[in-house]
């Protein structure tokens, strides 16, 4: 029996119904707009993306769907690498940085390489910036206690911005820890629109 192609399973994987949520979950994070972001360009190998990263993305995208989030993912949009040379650095750099200014929250996904120091990524670094700048919650999902590569910038960015970290073990384990933390890291918004007030 031949194997679908990388895209087709892609597709079947986030329009999977059941991740994992119970029931109460479904329609929690509806209006909610979430971008969940990572390593691309780096993680294109040879034989195809880096499978524990695309399984944890994959997880993201599908379990904010489940409960009623809009997703913003290049991650999608580019089929994991394999139409990201369809798209320009100013496409990129334009798409992005709108989906920065339209998102309720951030979601970095930041894997670790074998030997156990962070994935580069560039893009991901300059989102976390713009995130910060613009007061936008970031639920960040990487491994904790931080890894000693990380930089200080990313070790202590929960200083300057509204940072919630998930640690990604616990994450690919119980992907429906990502709908608390961004029911946690939106509370303050939420309420204020319900008061309607603007946040």
């Amino acid at each position: 029996m031949c194997e679908p192609p990388p895209t087709a399973r892609f597709y079947d994987q986030l329009g999977a119904e059941s991740v994992g949520t119970t029931n109460s979950r479904l329609g929690s994070l509806a209006g909610l707009d979430v971008f969940i972001g990572g390593p691309i360009q780096h993680a294109i190998l040879p034989n195809g993306f880096v499978g524990h990263l695309q399984d944890a993305i994959s997880a993201a995208i599908r379990t904010v769907r489940a409960a009623g989030g809009n997703v913003f993912s290049a991650h999608a949009v580019e089929e994991f690498g394999a139409k990201t040379d369809a798209f320009t650095p100013d496409q990129v750099s334009v798409r992005d940085y709108r989906w920065m200014r339209k998102c309720d929250v951030f979601v970095p996904v930041l894997p670790l390489l074998p030997d156990r120091t962070l994935h580069r990524t560039d893009g991901t670094h300059v989102e976390l910036g713009w995130a910060t700048a613009m007061g936008r919650p970031v639920v960040l999902i990487t491994t904790q206690p931080f890894v000693e590569s990380a930089s200080h910038l990313l070790k202590g960015l929960h200083r300057i911005g509204a940072v919630h970290a998930i640690d990604f073990d616990e994450f690919t384990d119980s992907p429906e820890l990502l709908v608390t933390a961004v029911l946690e890291a939106t509370r303050q918004q939420r309420e204020a629109v319900g008061a309607r007030i603007s946040a």
